[in-house]
């Protein structure tokens, strides 16, 4: 009886423990931390593929990478495109013509009646057409334009940046500032100055005169028939000798050649081989600057030093030749003309 009640707590207590939730098999465990294990080993194989993307692959000692933009690449295409669809002219032949001369009637025979004028004769006579008089004049002033110097803007001091950062004093900000002195702005002006008032005077006007013509009649009008002959002219009618006649003309069509460009990759980053002062000297940096100079790109002066003037000429090249854009990469030398140890 004692060994049945034993089992029977036993059973009481692993039931207990199944309804709970809270019980899992030795072999359920097992399991679960193979499973936990993996997904550990797979996360740090993830994170270690992540940081070896950061840096260059088969790198060797003494070789520097930096990142460098690779520029897309395009390729030209030529295709062959149909510029007019075949179609059909339309040729109107035109009608012909003869002309042939006709004598018609412009004008019937008629007659009118024409006054004949009265007959006059002149006689000159002096008049005075406009009195003698005066009127008052106004002189007006006279002036004359005269230069002054005057302050626009007066003389002050005020605070400028520094050059650059090789004259750097505040190492936490890198700020310069000077006080400079700002010469004073005159400027120019005209003035217009009278140099004679203006007057009123009085001018005397004279007398105007003219010959005036006056008409004496010497015979009255009169009035007589005259007879008008009827007028003919000949000319020049355009008969039809043929009708107009429509013609058909077939039009082939027509193809252009078409070339364009199509890019065939994007542009991106990716890591490069470049000289920089772990695996250069002076002496090969001024060998590049000076070849700079000599394609046509400024690095400033060949001294040796890979300052910002020389880097500005180095991607200004590397745009023009379609370079990888960044740092003094081993392409860009090569494609100088310098040749590489």
């Amino acid at each position: 009886m004692s060994s049945r009640r034993i089992f029977f707590a036993i059973a009481v207590v692993v039931a207990g423990l199944f309804l709970a939730g809270s019980w899992v098999s030795p072999a359920a465990a097992q399991n679960e931390k193979k499973t936990e294990n993996e997904k550990v080993t797979e996360n740090e194989k993830k994170t270690e593929n992540e940081n070896l993307s950061w840096i260059p692959q088969n790198a060797l000692p003494g070789e520097c990478y930096a990142k460098v933009f690779v520029p897309p690449k395009y390729r030209t295409v030529t295709e062959k495109t149909l510029l007019k669809e075949a179609s059909e002219q339309i040729e109107i032949i035109p009608a012909q013509y003869e002309v042939v001369e006709e004598k018609v009637l412009v004008e019937p025979a008629s007659e009118r009646w024409e006054v004949v004028p009265a007959e006059y004769k002149w006689a000159e006579e002096k008049i005075v057409i406009k009195e003698a008089s005066s009127r008052m004049e106004t002189i007006p002033a006279k002036y004359e334009w005269k230069e002054e110097k005057v302050l626009v803007k007066p003389a002050e001091t005020k605070w400028k940046e520094g050059r650059g950062p090789i004259e750097r004093i505040d190492h936490s900000t890198g700020e310069i500032l000077c006080l400079v002195e700002v010469p004073a702005t005159y400027k120019t002006i005209k003035k217009k100055v009278v140099v004679e008032a203006a007057k009123t005077v009085k001018v005397d006007i004279p007398a105007e005169y003219g010959t005036v013509k006056q008409k004496a009649l010497v015979s009255p009008p009169t009035v007589k028939k005259i007879e008008i002959p009827a007028k003919y002219k000949t000319v020049k009618v355009r008969k039809m000798v043929t009708p107009p006649q429509e013609k058909r003309i077939p039009i082939p069509e027509e193809y252009q050649t078409v070339t364009r460009t199509e890019k065939v990759s994007e542009g991106r980053f990716e890591w490069a081989r470049i000289l920089c002062e772990t695996n250069t000297t002076p002496d090969f940096v001024m060998r590049v600057q000076k070849a700079l100079a000599a394609a046509g790109f400024d690095p400033g002066p060949a001294d040796g030093s890979v300052g910002p003037q020389t880097q500005a000429a180095i991607q200004a090249y590397q745009q023009k030749n379609n370079l990888s854009v960044g740092a003094m990469t081993y392409e860009t030398v090569e494609k100088l003309g310098i040749r590489l140890r």
